[in-house]
């Protein structure tokens, strides 16, 4: 086993070679020795929450296996890593297999980073320590895109708290194993304790509460399948619950929409669109994947985020995005942009996980495109293309979508529309909706609960669709721009081929004719040609021949 030390000179190297980069980031986004070792299995938070201090405080109780038996007695030590972040403190860890406490003096702090040296002989096979914790978060200052904890008040001047931290991470709250590539097997159970007069709703099924003598209740809620950290989340408020049911591929699935008092009327007529949604992407993606933990939407004062069977809804009770159609063909404000968005990551951010964050377009890009499946399914696929095409407006092409691995950075916001046209042209080239649909949920059924990497999900869909979409992939994903189809007309013919673009890029294409050519980056001669079928998101240049 290596070293903190070990680490630490590996991390430094990673920040030479990337400068931009911190000691931080790698330990934040890395997968190291303080990491590799250990199996996440259950999560038994607590925390209590004072929205007059702003305060949060509690313990975390985190079971855990080892991936390989210790088997070196001589080891006095291993290193194991917990993240909580500045400027939220730990006060002590407990190992429950010794009944030792380690007080934060005994633990070295880097950055948001808490390295432990765990004696062997507090490692049995299923390890249970418990951390406990206190301190006031960092706030959400624009949630959910710059996260943190969010003291909000209601129209009636009631509390109104949540959490909304993806990218930034569920360490900001509570202490974890940060990591995208490791979620607790067993899921997770959550015990907040809040002001009695509101109540705290979360992600799973409710357990119960507790009333204390101090004012508070304690709402316990657990989840039986893994989740993501970034999804743990409470939302407290004036809560009230309107119950509905959705008859799906796996039996009956309970909905459940939590709306702040007053809103119920509005809430039940715009939430329809919450069945019809999960309708149409059952029949694109397969069954919803969490059906024994039920599926919700809880009313939140921020847009939205998909906090898996628990989704963050703040879209005021109006289709499109904010009252906005993104498209800009009209589309878009057919149906409720926030409950189409978030619950298609239901499957794909949380049945199926990224385990790099550089990897985020596998979460965004077919949830992107799943707006476009929704409206395929309930509008036509005319409807659903001019959609998709109108998207390509808010394309950036700045950087590649792919960030970098191992230091939790993101790639391109083109992961969104970009990634979704990228689909949506694969489709195209499959040529065939059956098999693509039946791809989307191969994909769905062979990664179930898992974390994957970009590699892996590519092989899939290839293999699937037997296409070699290896070049169409490091086009899209790995440069900034999509391929350039040059067209040089002459009289009664057409050259064309493939420019800036990867080496050797071949991918085909359509005529609006309905005539497929397979240009590469050598010039190729046809039959005089009509335009391209917008369906295939590619740029043209259009030149006629030199004149002697």
């Amino acid at each position: 086993m290596k070293t903190v030390f070990s680490l630490l000179l590996f991390c430094c190297a990673v920040g030479a070679s990337y400068a931009q980069f911190t000691l931080a980031d790698s330990l934040r986004g890395g997968y190291g020795s303080t990491r590799d070792w250990w199996d996440l299995k259950h999560y038994d938070l607590h925390v209590t929450f004072d929205e007059k201090t702003k305060e949060i405080s509690g313990y975390n109780c985190i079971d855990f296996s080892l991936v390989q038996p210790i088997v070196d007695i001589h080891t006095v030590k291993h290193s194991i890593q917990i993240d909580l972040q500045a400027p939220m403190n730990i006060d002590s860890i407990r190992f429950e297999s010794t009944r030792k406490t380690l007080s934060s003096s005994q633990i070295q702090h880097i950055g948001n980073a808490w390295l432990i040296d765990v004696p062997v002989q507090s490692l049995i096979a299923d390890t249970k320590m418990t951390v406990y914790f206190h301190g006031k978060p960092r706030e959400a200052v624009k949630a959910p895109w710059d996260g943190g904890v969010i003291w909000s008040k209601d129209e009636n001047g009631k509390p109104w708290i949540t959490v909304a931290c993806q990218g930034l991470g569920a360490s900001v709250w509570f202490p974890c194993k940060d990591s995208q590539v490791d979620e607790p097997d067993n899921g997770v159970q959550m015990h907040y304790t809040c002001d009695s007069k509101l109540v705290c709703v979360s992600n799973g099924h409710f357990v119960g509460s507790e009333e204390h003598n101090n004012g508070t209740t304690t709402f316990s809620w657990e989840v039986t399948n893994p989740i993501n950290n970034y999804n743990m989340i409470p939302y407290i408020g004036d809560y009230v619950n309107i119950h509905d049911h959705f008859q799906g591929e796996k039996g009956m699935l309970e909905l459940d929409y939590w709306v702040l008092r007053g809103n119920e009327a509005k809430a039940e007529k715009q939430f329809m669109d919450a069945p019809r949604t999960l309708e149409a992407l059952e029949y694109w993606f397969g069954a919803y994947p969490f059906y024994e933990d039920g599926y919700k939407l809880v009313q939140a004062p921020h847009l939205g985020m998909e906090h898996q069977s628990g989704i963050a809804y703040g879209n005021g009770f109006q289709n499109g995005y904010m009252g906005k159609d993104l498209s800009g063909t009209g589309e878009g404000l057919k149906w409720d942009f926030i409950i189409v968005h978030e619950s298609g990551h239901e499957w794909f951010g949380n049945n199926i996980t990224a385990k790099d964050v550089a990897d985020m377009w596998i979460h965004e890009s077919f949830t992107n495109y799943g707006e476009t499946l929704f409206m395929d399914y309930w509008f036509g696929t005319n409807h659903a293309n001019q959609y998709c095409i109108g998207l390509r407006k808010n394309i950036k092409n700045d950087i590649p979508i792919i960030g970098q691995y191992g230091v939790n950075s993101e790639g391109s916001g083109d992961m969104y529309y970009k990634g979704s046209n990228m689909l949506h042209t694969i489709r195209q080239i499959a040529n065939n909706d059956s098999l693509f649909r039946m791809m989307l949920r191969e994909l769905n059924a062979t990664f179930y609960h898992q974390m994957v990497t970009t590699a892996e999900v590519e092989n899939v869909m290839s293999t699937y669709l037997k296409l070699d979409l290896k070049p169409v992939f490091d086009q899209y994903l790995r440069t900034n721009n999509p391929p350039t189809l040059e067209l040089k007309y002459g009289k009664r013919t057409t050259k064309y081929r493939w420019i800036n673009s990867v080496s050797g890029f071949s991918m085909k294409v359509k005529t609006i004719d309905d005539v497929w050519l397979e240009p590469t980056t050598k010039w190729k001669k046809t039959k005089t040609i009509s335009a391209i079928d917008p369906n295939f998101y590619i740029k043209i240049k259009r030149s006629a021949p030199k004149v002697n």
